[in-house]
């Protein structure tokens, strides 16, 4: 208890310094006149009375310095003294101060903003109950495969969800379009989440005729229904079908994706064989139970695995699934993008550390003017290891002055960031600047200001740096400076050149992305999705009418030259499968049938579209008639299917419906492969190629209905907002009450396509620009250092005789040996450390010679126009001025 009372004394006498020292003083005074009246009484003279007395005191000053160490907290005491001490020199520097401050600041600045997205993306738990018991399943199952996973497995409570799902919202005014995801009937159980107002869904809430309800999100609540809190318990209606609201979840619920606006029950009806088998093969989480691990479940999944085959009504191909496992959920979340936020995290990384290496440069550009500041403190009797904490003290002041600029600018970066990446990021709407965000800043600046500072101070603080008094050894300390000032060059070339391989290839990537041939035409083409209830299309005949006469009266208005009507547009993220028969094709047994993506077209879209027939006919108007039975199929599934014969004329068959009553579709004609996946992929791995069927009665998707939302392409010269009111218009005229949605150019299509990698490659040539300036700066900086010590040695060199141009050739001399090391090193460590940017590449190496060449002659003509103004300042030295210098 003393020694607490002790150090509260001690820190209250920091805090009271003024009336500290003079309370100290007075005392001293007291006690030095005390001694002089006994000296006086003595029979000594004033002046031997006062000489003696300060004798018997040991000095005033020296007196005042033991007390302050016996009164105060020797530690902080002189680390205030530091920051103090700080503070003025940098005051006394502004120039020097600002432009180092919003060096760190942009360094800083970047790394704040990243991390925020990696903390709360890849670090922060799932906010629910427990996050580290909750895992998710790696592969799918379909709701048969699902149930029966649900009652065999013990070591976890499971749940299933299948997004992409629409529902139309019929109310009174225009119809809405809603995106909805099915679950499980424990789903919200074993998140751990509560609604904010009602209930979840109960045990059996899943079954047939018990799986009328529905669970609405917090912004749909707001913004359709006015945050009536009365809504629990009514009934809305979706798809023409009455569902209960039971609860409606808070604004921060946003899982699986925030694109979620309601939660609807699996309807799990094994009656339905092929929605029961066939449908959503979807992704499945858990809940450990207590005493349970992750590998454990692992274990149980895989043992189910291997036995799920039995269980279809059909055979199961023994690849699928093959890789299933048990993950923690938040792991499985964000497995797409952790990769795409370490990389954008090491880049920015990067930047810090040119940031820090041209800070250090300054700061050793500086400390020359310091060095008799220095040399006068060890003659003085300070040691080198208080010099040091002095310097290292001004740098992380300084760095602390860059991390509260950096700070704010974090704060518009981050909304910056979640602008220009995708929206479906996970988590992607959560990450925000806090307290955590706040630490990790104050870490970095802290790290930040030893990293630039540690260097300047250590060669700063040499034990003979006194000897700099005398001018014939300052020559040889300045070497020393230039040689720490090249290293770091070299090093700032070389972090430089890293960041503009990646960003060139992450460029050459897009490029080639972008400027792949979709196979289709993009220009003057107008899309919009219409969706009636499935309900409308339980009638095919109606369905086909309406449709048929909407795109009568679109191709009859003012400005538009076709229109046609397609199931799945091409990049536009819905694929409709089917699996098929191959007349003559032997399925190998232990697999199942192929499986293809279904375009259900109207004749006019392949013309419209610009996609050729390469072979046979193209779809007419008379194959809308119900009797029709012909099909298209692509170029690389008649490779594939029919290697060594002629395709036309050749039968496939539309499975898992009655084989009596389904009849054989003859192949008409054969079309180019279309990029309908992503630009990448015409189809995705799992499917087997693409036919194209007319829309007529007999185009059924799985479960054998007709489709009923379509898209509407359009060629037109309208605008979109012209196409979207007459297009509006238009379907309330025809009696229908159906959501007009999506409507958007092709164009803009295929835009969003690349969403993902544009941003990743933005993000790439933003920091990639940033570490050229930066470079560029500290290449400037060294430059104008050697040109400022050398001019003595320039203006003997002219007067002897020397031109221009061979200062000119020493001065490109000197900046080619750390440039030409610093790309050599940075292209060594680019081939190295690029290869983690394969999965983010496309039509390009990793190790493109291409791409390496070219950002080796750019950071070369980077570094020599670097030189251009130190090397004009140096060829026009006058020799009589320079060999006055001193």
């Amino acid at each position: 208890m003393a020694k607490v009372r002790s150090i509260l004394a001690h820190l209250r006498n920091l805090f009271r310094r003024p009336q500290f020292e003079r309370e100290l003083s007075d005392e001293l005074q007291s006690h030095l006149q005390f001694h002089i009246d006994d000296n006086l009484r003595r029979g000594l003279s004033p002046d031997e009375a006062r000489r003696q007395a300060l004798l018997q005191l040991g000095g005033l000053e020296q007196t005042k310095e033991a007390v302050r160490e016996q009164r105060s907290l020797p530690f902080f005491e002189t680390l205030f003294q530091d920051l103090r001490y700080a503070l003025r020199v940098l005051r006394k520097s502004p120039a020097f101060t600002i432009v180092a401050a919003l060096t760190l600041a942009l360094g800083i600045g970047a790394n704040t903003a990243i991390f925020s997205l990696v903390d709360n993306i890849l670090l922060r738990p799932l906010p629910f109950p427990q996050p580290q018991n909750l895992v998710s399943v790696t592969g799918t199952y379909p709701k048969g495969a699902f149930v029966a996973l649900r009652d065999q497995v013990k070591s976890m409570d499971v749940a299933a969800y299948a997004e992409g799902h629409e529902y139309n919202l019929n109310r009174h005014g225009d119809p809405l379009r809603l995106s909805a995801t099915l679950v499980s009937a424990e789903f919200f159980q074993v998140l751990g989440a509560r609604p904010l107002l009602g209930a979840g869904f109960n045990a059996g809430d899943d079954k047939p005729g018990q799986d009328n309800f529905v669970i609405l999100s917090h912004a749909l609540w707001q913004q359709q229904f006015a945050s009536d809190p009365s809504i629990v318990g009514r009934s809305i209606e979706l798809e023409g079908v009455g569902r209960q609201v039971v609860g409606v979840m808070p604004a921060d619920f946003r899982f699986p994706s925030s694109k979620t606006q309601v939660w609807i029950p699996l309807h799990n009806d094994p009656r339905d064989t092929i929605a029961y088998w066939a449908g959503d093969f979807m992704p499945s989480i858990g809940r450990l139970h207590p005493g349970a691990s992750i590998p454990q479940a692992r274990s149980e999944v895989h043992i189910f695995q291997s036995a799920v085959f039995k269980l279809f009504p059909w055979p199961m191909p023994s690849s699928w699934n093959k890789d299933i496992s048990v993950v923690e959920l938040k792991n499985g979340m964000v497995s797409d993008v952790s990769s795409r936020l370490v990389l954008l995290l090491g880049a920015v990384a990067l930047i810090l550390l040119i940031a820090c290496v041209n800070v250090a440069n300054l700061t050793l550009s500086r400390s020359s003017t310091r060095e008799k500041e220095i040399a006068l403190r060890f003659a003085m009797g300070a040691d080198r290891r208080r010099v040091i904490r002095q310097l290292l003290t001004e740098s992380i002041v300084l760095s602390f002055l860059g991390g509260l600029l950096g700070f704010l600018f974090a704060i518009q970066g981050l909304h910056l960031l979640k602008a220009a990446l995708p929206a479906d990021t996970p988590r992607l709407g959560d990450a925000h600047i806090d307290l955590r965000v706040l630490a990790f800043t104050g870490i970095l600046a802290l790290v930040t200001g030893v990293l630039f500072g540690l260097a300047p101070a250590i060669q700063s603080s040499r034990e003979d740096l006194a000897a700099t008094l005398n001018s014939v050894t300052r020559g040889a300390f300045a070497s020393v400076s230039s040689r720490l000032r090249s290293t770091l060059a070299v090093a700032e070339v070389a972090f430089a050149v890293l960041l503009v391989i990646s960003a060139g290839l992450l460029l050459r990537s897009f490029w080639s992305l972008s400027h792949v041939d979709p196979g289709f035409r993009t220009t003057r083409v107008l899309t919009a999705r219409i969706t009636p209830n499935q309900s409308f299309c339980a009638d095919p005949a109606r369905c086909i009418s309406f449709y048929n006469e909407l795109l009568t009266r679109i191709r009859a208005l003012p400005g538009v030259s076709s229109a046609a009507l397609v199931n799945t547009l091409p990049l536009g993220g819905r694929v409709a499968k089917r699996a098929l028969e191959i007349e003559n094709f032997t399925v190998a047994p232990g697999e199942s049938g192929p499986l293809f993506w279904m375009d259900v077209v109207t004749p006019d879209y392949l013309d419209l579209m610009h996609i050729p027939v390469v072979a046979g006919r193209a779809l007419t108007p008379a194959d809308l008639t119900p009797k029709s039975n012909v099909v298209l199929v692509s170029a690389s599934t008649a490779r594939r299917f029919w290697p060594t014969q002629n395709v036309i004329g050749t039968h496939i068959r539309l499975s898992e419906s009655d084989t009596d009553k389904e009849e054989w579709r003859t192949i008409v004609g054969i079309v180019p492969d279309v990029r309908a996946y992503d630009l990448q992929h015409s189809t995705p791995e799992f499917l087997n190629g693409t036919i194209y069927l007319p829309y007529n009665e007999s185009a059924t998707l799985e479960g054998g209905r007709v489709p009923s939302d379509m898209t509407i392409v359009v060629q037109t010269a309208l605008d979109e907002s012209q196409l979207q009111s007459t297009l509006g218009r238009t379907v309330a005229s025809l009696g229908a009450d159906i959501p007009v949605t999506e409507l958007k150019p092709m164009q803009a299509v295929v835009s969003e396509s690349v969403s993902t990698p544009a941003s990743t490659t933005v993000l790439f040539l933003t920091f990639a620009g940033l570490a050229v300036f930066l470079g560029a700066i500290g290449i400037y900086g060294v430059l104008s250092y050697l040109v400022a010590t050398r001019t003595r040695e320039f203006g003997i060199r002219m007067s002897l005789g020397a031109l221009p141009r061979d200062v000119l050739s020493l001065i490109f001399r000197e900046a080619a040996k750390f440039a030409f090391t610093g790309i050599a090193i940075g292209l060594a460590s680019a081939f190295a450390i690029t290869r983690l940017l394969s999965s983010e590449l496309y039509g390009v190496s990793p190790a493109d010679p291409y791409t390496f060449v070219g950002a080796a002659l750019f950071m070369t003509l980077i570094t020599f126009l670097a030189c251009y103004i130190p090397t004009r300042r140096a060829m026009r030295v006058d020799p009589m001025i320079a060999l006055r210098y001193e």
